[in-house]
């Protein structure tokens, strides 16, 4: 099968089944397998920690092997762990799913794009990516559908149905997806591996070098360190609030999911257009904004009594988080060096995965004692820092020259 319609089909099936597992999966995790807060946090800290460590490995290997291999793999693994999960409601089973999840994501991850420029040509790629986009996002707006319409079997359903779609999917493309631009290198593992370590340190302290010399990137980096505290816990625990808030059924988890999906889009469009040819110093004002907004939704989610109200500010959460990371990677993009900039993104994403599992267990050890409600007052708090880190940034760029 040909690389351009094999990739689009896998960006849709992917995105759908994403889409059918992910829905629900909280909801199943806190009523079917009855975890705790403590215990959702930690899922998601072990599957940060999980991609963190196995990103480098799972990308030699398909460096050194096959790119085609790689993806493969990959996607077993994703539908081994999720079947895992949604016929094991339990802790242990979870954990272990999300381990053999995040494994196969660190497979997927970089391979597929690699897979694709190497069989379509680089300067195709990007063409074939944004039309991939647009795939998966017609395709995870359907998924929602189905794992609503699923959960009525049960909210493990969804979860099953998903990791078939994606073992059918790997063993698809056992089948069908060729690889004909990727020669393997005549490389030793052992050394290719230390190799990728250093070169990984390499680029950090490369890029920690380029931020300490800029201090509105210094300062905009520890704004973000702030947001990933908090995001951890409000991403794992506001479906379980949610629910203690008197779920009315699960079709509006799917409604809450179809309205965030469709309004991050238009949301972004709008901000896009807006903030198109704005200075960098304002579009730190305008993300500094954003967070504010943001601080103060998840305290008006704090202090709601009602589903319905609730469930509207859910909706506005995303939307201003959606909105911010399209700004602030605009921003970013403008501040860095060419020779620096990969490696600058890459600081910042190692900074957000690390602030989350650093983050989330406290977080969820004041779920436990607290409730979820302090813990959601707390998460805007640990937000507040990171607005004056911005507001600070923004006095320090003019025109796009750091000052």
């Amino acid at each position: 099968m040909h690389a351009r319609p094999l990739y689009l089909l896998i960006c849709g099936a992917t995105a759908f089944a994403g889409s059918t597992a992910f829905t629900l999966n909280l909801v199943y995790q806190a009523t079917v397998a009855g975890l705790s807060p403590l215990q959702m946090i930690l899922v998601g800290t072990v599957l940060e920690t999980v991609c963190f460590l196995a990103q480098i490995p799972t990308g030699v290997l398909a460096d050194l092997r096959s790119r085609r291999l790689s993806v493969i793999v990959g996607y077993l693994l994703f539908g081994a762990g999720i079947m895992i999960e949604g016929l094991v409601p339990a802790f242990a089973a979870i954990i272990v799913a999300n381990i053999v999840w995040g494994i196969g994501f660190t497979f997927v991850d970089g391979a597929q794009e690699a897979w694709l420029a190497d069989e379509v040509g680089p300067e195709a790629a990007g063409e074939v990516m944004l039309r991939g986009g647009q795939v998966a996002q017609a395709a995870s707006v359907a998924g929602i559908g189905a794992a609503v319409g699923l959960a009525a079997f049960g909210l493990n359903v969804p979860i099953v149905a998903a990791a078939c779609v994606w073992i059918a999917l790997g063993l698809l493309l056992i089948a069908v997806m060729k690889e004909d631009g990727f020669t393997p290198p005549v490389r030793q593992a052992g050394a290719a591996m230390r190799d990728a370590w250093r070169s990984m340190a390499g680029h950090t302290r490369t890029a920690a070098s380029s931020v300490r010399r800029d201090r509105a990137l210094l300062l905009v980096l520890g704004a973000t360190l702030c947001t990933a505290f908090a995001s951890e816990g409000l991403d794992r625990l506001t479906q379980p609030f949610l629910i203690e808030l008197g779920l009315p059924g699960p079709v509006w988890f799917g409604a809450i999911a179809v309205c965030g999906s469709l309004g991050a889009i238009a949301v972004t469009e709008v901000i896009r257009r807006r903030m198109r040819d704005a200075s960098p110093d304002r579009v730190l004002r305008a993300v500094a904004l954003l967070r504010a907004g943001y601080a103060v939704a998840t305290v008006v989610l704090a202090m709601t009594g009602a589903f319905w109200q609730a469930a509207g500010v859910a909706v506005v959460i995303t939307l201003l988080r959606a909105a911010t990371g399209p700004l602030m990677g605009g921003w970013l993009a403008v501040q860095t060096e060419s020779a620096t900039r990969a490696t600058v993104y890459s600081l910042f994403s190692q900074v957000d995965s690390g602030g989350q599992v650093v983050g989330g267990p406290p977080l969820g050890l004041i779920a436990e004692r607290f409730g979820i409600r302090a813990v959601l007052v707390t998460a805007a708090g640990v937000v507040v820092p990171a607005i004056a880190l911005l507001a600070a940034a923004s006095g320090r760029v003019r025109g796009g020259v750091p000052r």
